[in-house]
């Protein structure tokens, strides 16, 4: 089957950073299913992988983890899906990935894809969905209110992948006033179109210009990028006894500023219930599936916003430079072989 890979990390623009490859069908055992995959999306975590992880000697590996596509084959322990089925998914971090005509998943992490969408609409949903809902309702537990603190959340970087789903879903399943960040005047309409009530400048100091929109401390702050540059705003602008959560990579993170005001800290990983196989594993089969409905109905919709063509490596690495440079609104996806 025809596939992406690479065999030792580059920088983008290396001719070699990402190549085109053969590589064997794999078959469905267990609980796993086998998809032919339509289109994938690319996220921040594809470029960090390609660039500081070393695949085992001789051995390419596969990047990418969105994905929609068909059921091609089942493993014999599998009950959500038959072939045929149209999935869509956010696969995981330990397995090879999507950028592959067949790929392997576990149906316990995989959802129904909308009807509703192609299969490129679709592709953009899956990894930035987990990662908002786990972030919103999981980690900050945004429907407990925080006593003292307004009822609003603060979205560091409204306008990313992630941000532009967390946008969606607070304004449309919580009663949260939602102010959101982005910086040029074409990321700021794109987060006002998703639903936010208020949208700042992150380029500018954060703490006055929430106080400056006279509703009083946020009890919620979820910080897609950047945390470190914006940390110390971000903790002077929060209500005491609020909730942090945040999904970047800092280098270190001093959490000693949080103590002064009883901050709670939340690290979001949507990788974490497949990497470790946890008990509740299947919770991102019952949540895609309700993200699906959702768009399906119209409540929220796609972050889709550029089709990149066909799945090869010069248009995967294309995509994954427009990543790096920090200025992709939305999903990039690419689609077919």
């Amino acid at each position: 089957m025809r596939a992406v890979a690479y065999f030792e990390p580059l920088a983008v623009s290396a001719e070699n950073s990402l190549v085109d490859v053969d590589l064997p069908k794999p078959e469905a055992t267990g609980r796993d299913i086998l998809v032919e995959v339509k289109a994938i999306s690319v996220n921040p975590v594809d470029t960090k992988i390609r660039k500081g992880v070393k695949p085992d000697e001789g051995k390419a590996k596969v990047l990418g983890w969105d994905a929609s596509g068909i059921v091609a084959a089942v493993g014999p322990d599998v009950t959500f899906f038959k072939p045929g089925d149209e999935v869509f998914y956010a696969g995981a971090v330990d397995r090879s990935g999507t950028n592959a005509e067949f790929h392997l998943v576990d149906e316990r992490i995989v959802g129904k894809k909308p009807a509703s969408l192609n299969f490129a609409s679709a592709a953009a949903l899956p990894l930035t969905s987990i990662t908002a809902w786990e972030t919103l309702f999981d980690r900050l537990d945004v429907k407990s209110p925080v006593v003292g603190g307004v009822n609003a959340i603060l979205i560091v970087g409204g306008a990313g992948g992630v941000g532009s789903i967390a946008v969606q879903l607070a304004r449309q399943l919580t009663d949260l006033t939602v102010i959101a960040t982005a910086s040029r005047p074409e990321t700021q309409a794109w987060v006002s179109d998703l639903g936010a009530h208020h949208v700042l400048d992150h380029s500018k100091p954060l703490a006055a210009q929430v106080e400056a929109l006279g509703i009083g401390a946020p009890a919620f702050v979820f910080s897609t990028t950047n945390t470190i540059d914006h940390l110390s705003e971000l903790v002077e602008l929060i209500a005491p006894q609020g909730r942090f959560a945040l999904i970047d990579d800092p280098k270190s993170l001093d959490a000693v500023v949080f103590k002064r005001k009883s901050i709670s800290l939340h690290w979001e990983m949507m990788f974490t219930r497949s990497l470790f196989k946890t008990a509740d594993m299947e919770a991102q089969h019952r949540l895609l599936n309700e993200v699906s409905e959702l768009v399906d109905k119209g409540t929220i919709k796609t972050t889709f916003s550029d089709d990149f063509g066909p799945i090869n490596a010069v248009n995967l690495k294309r995509a994954h430079a427009l990543i790096e440079s920090g200025t992709a609104k939305g999903k990039i996806v690419l689609s077919g072989f």
